[in-house]
């Protein structure tokens, strides 16, 4: 049976690969991501092939390499603001009060790539979440209490409203409602995923 590589050693894609009862291995990519000021769907879309395709060219065995990547987009007059992982307190807090009491929009693109044949296929997923409106001591409380400072847009999905819940979050959840898939915005969706695979 081919192998199975995630191009990603983070902690959200494997626990959602997990749950997806997917056997799979990690091989981190090395390729640098492009981080746009502004979103792009191409600079997406080659960031999450361009992992998968790093590790298919570190590897001398047969398998289909898993590549993602996730952008937090903030709609903000004609232009589509990506925000990126906080470099530090301050910026963690500005984007948490840019997000409250509005509707972003949160992007991963799955690439998946056969090492052997050099096959590919990239797809989108979106999901929208809405952010209550909040005061700046609940954002100081969550920096301080879960330090999102890994996480692009500065928030963890999962830190505020669980896949049972997801119609209904606690009334301290940040997040109002989300349309769309929950797994995607905590690093990959597991619905798009086992789709391009099966097609794969």
């Amino acid at each position: 049976m081919k192998k199975i590589i995630l191009a990603s050693n983070s902690p959200r894609r494997k626990e959602i690969l997990n749950i997806g009862k997917i056997d799979f291995t990690v091989v981190k990519s090395n390729y640098k991501e492009d981080v746009p000021k502004f979103y792009n769907e191409a600079i997406i879309k080659k960031n999450s092939l361009n992992k998968a395709l790093d590790v298919s060219n570190s590897i001398n065995y047969t398998a289909t390499i898993i590549g993602a990547d996730t952008m937090v987009i903030l709609v903000e007059g004609k232009d589509s603001v990506c925000l990126i992982k906080p470099q530090n307190y301050d910026e963690a807090f500005f984007m948490l009060k840019n997000l409250s009491g509005k509707t972003h929009k949160v992007v991963t693109s799955i690439s998946l790539v056969d090492n052997i044949s050099g096959k590919n296929m990239t797809e989108i997923e979106e999901t929208f979440v809405t952010f209550r409106t909040l005061d700046d001591n609940e954002i100081k409380n969550y920096l301080d209490d879960f330090k999102p400072f890994d996480k692009a847009g500065s928030y963890g999905i999962q830190d505020f409203v669980s896949i049972e819940n997801i119609n209904n979050p606690p009334k301290k959840s940040f997040i109002q409602k989300i349309k769309g898939d929950y797994y995607n915005v905590m690093g990959i969706s597991l619905n798009k995923l086992k789709e391009m695979m099966e097609k794969f």
